[in-house]
């Protein structure tokens, strides 16, 4: 599992300020990543920040996703194709006697990675057939011409790491 540990001094994905709540077991965060089905990529082109959901796949070393060929988060890629991503489940509130110390309940993965596109056909499908495992045990067959009209972005992954309050 990567660490957040390992990124140069001041980058944004450092130590934890509520280090209690950091999730280090990779068993854990591996959990979180099967449960979810959405992933919130962050984007950036020319300091304007984007964020777009995804639904993913993930092999345990980079995560994956499928778009059309063209658009906003893939153009955004072509210029810039370090990414922050997201995964959270069990949302809901801490409540607490006062107002202000309401809190989130949540259990998240996030991390930073760089994004590359796949466009060997076999690995495309095989990534694809790994995206709607997610959903369905049904098995596809993809026609050649929406395989060529399908973009495949493989995202790997530098750092990685989980937080949990309130479960």
């Amino acid at each position: 599992m990567f660490s957040a540990k390992t990124m140069p001094q001041g980058h944004p994905h450092g130590a934890m300020r509520r280090d209690e709540r950091e999730i280090t077991d990779p068993q854990e965060i591996e959990k979180i990543i099967q449960a979810g089905k959405v992933m919130y990529l962050a984007l950036s082109s020319d300091d304007v920040p984007f964020v777009v959901p995804v639904f993913y796949a993930w092999d345990g070393e980079a995560f994956y996703f499928h778009s059309a060929r063209s658009g906003t988060k893939i153009n955004i890629l072509k210029k810039n194709n370090k990414v922050s991503f997201a995964i959270s489940l069990d949302h809901g509130v801490v409540e607490d006697e006062k107002i202000c110390d309401f809190e989130a309940r949540h259990r998240t993965v996030i991390g930073f990675g760089e994004a590359e596109f796949i466009e060997d056909m076999q690995e495309k499908s095989a990534v694809l057939d790994r995206i709607v495992a997610g959903f369905t045990d049904q098995k596809f067959e993809y026609p050649q011409a929406n395989l060529k009209a399908t973009l495949v972005t493989r995202i790997n992954v530098l750092s990685i790491k989980g937080k949990s309050h309130g479960l």
